[in-house]
């Protein structure tokens, strides 16, 4: 027997789920609540109801009059595991979730992870993971990176980069202008303030996300946002100011916090997702003597019964234009149109 659940209306929701195989960040109460505050997404988690839970299908489903309605594992999320005992039993509820979703009038269902259910479906989008065993010493970590990652260090040592550990809203205010750099470098938009600030009220204030300053003569000019539970850390959001790029603030910046949460805190710390055409990220994140995987997304469509191709054309198009905008122009934009593209 199944059933929906909203997980930001459960109290012991996190502690159901920890043990759960596969189980990371994003299946905790705290990041749907921030989706769901910050974007008015309904969480509909599919879980089973007939004794302890073991089977949870987390989807939100999102509902634009831009584009359209349809539910997704999770929006503005890197990968979210299909959390069942067996393949068999993700099919079932999959049948289960494709009724539901004729019946709400979505377009479609996307499945940020593999499946064994889909017996080798075709992927509508494929990505890059990297993560890092946190648990051998310092050393065996050191000995594991690349040589140029290693001179990275040594070389943003040698400038007088400081990194600070902090999670003031100040502190994310510093992590929000560089963010807002970074996104225009990518020909994208920024994520608007009011995301972040619920990722600070529900995340970091609450013990589950750090910030981590990269600073040169008193000037912040890199920072990374992590998030962690349950012993597994994400690097979900990295920004600079590219014209220190030169300092090599972001190899420190990692470099530390790799030290911060090893030594028996965490055991892994995941890099996050790689886009195939970024082959600069993918490099800087091989450096540090990661695993490569690879995330396969899947978009099934209810009306024709079909799995397609994620597109990405109008995206790609407007990126050149993104790059020319002026930052505060950019910010407007995004408070309008993250909502609708989740």
């Amino acid at each position: 027997m199944f059933t929906i659940v909203d997980p930001t209306a459960i109290k012991d929701w996190d502690q159901q789920i920890k043990d759960l195989p596969g189980a990371s960040f994003f299946h905790c109460s705290a990041w749907a609540k921030v989706l769901k505050k910050a974007y008015g997404y309904t969480p509909l988690y599919f879980v089973n109801t007939d004794r302890k839970l073991d089977t949870v299908i987390p989807l939100m489903e999102v509902s634009s009059l831009l584009t359209g309605k349809r539910a997704v594992s999770i929006p503005f999320t890197d990968y979210c595991e299909l959390l069942a005992p067996h393949p068999e039993v993700s099919r079932v509820m999959f049948d289960v979730i494709g009724s539901e979703g004729k019946k709400r009038g979505w377009k479609y269902v996307e499945l940020r992870s593999d499946a064994g259910f889909l017996n080798g479906e075709r992927a509508s989008a494929s990505y890059y993971r990297h993560t890092l065993d946190l648990t051998p010493s310092v050393e065996k970590l050191v000995s594991g990176f690349r040589d140029s990652t290693r001179r990275n260090i040594r070389k943003a040592e040698r400038s007088g980069v400081e990194v600070r550990f902090e999670k003031s809203l100040e502190a994310l205010r510093s992590f929000y202008r560089l963010n807002c750099l970074t996104r225009r470098e990518h020909g994208l938009p920024p994520q608007p303030w009011a995301f972040f600030a619920k990722v600070h009220k529900e995340i970091i204030s609450e013990g589950a996300g750090v910030i981590a300053l990269g600073l040169w003569d008193g000037k912040v000019v890199a920072a990374n946002l992590y998030m962690y539970s349950n012993g597994k850390v994400i690097y979900k959001y990295g920004a600079s100011d590219k014209t220190y790029q030169h300092l090599r603030a972001n190899n420190l910046l990692m470099w530390e916090a790799i030290k911060h949460f090893a030594g028996g805190k965490c055991t892994q710390l995941c890099f996050g997702r790689t886009e195939p055409v970024n082959e600069g990220l993918r490099q800087f994140k091989s450096g540090w003597g990661t695993k490569e995987e690879i995330i396969n997304y899947y978009r099934y469509y209810l009306a024709r019964e079909v799995y397609m191709p994620v597109e990405q054309g109008a995206l790609m198009a407007a990126r050149s234009l993104f790059t020319r905008m002026p930052i505060p122009v950019s910010r407007v934009l995004g408070l309008l149109l993250y909502r609708h593209v989740g």
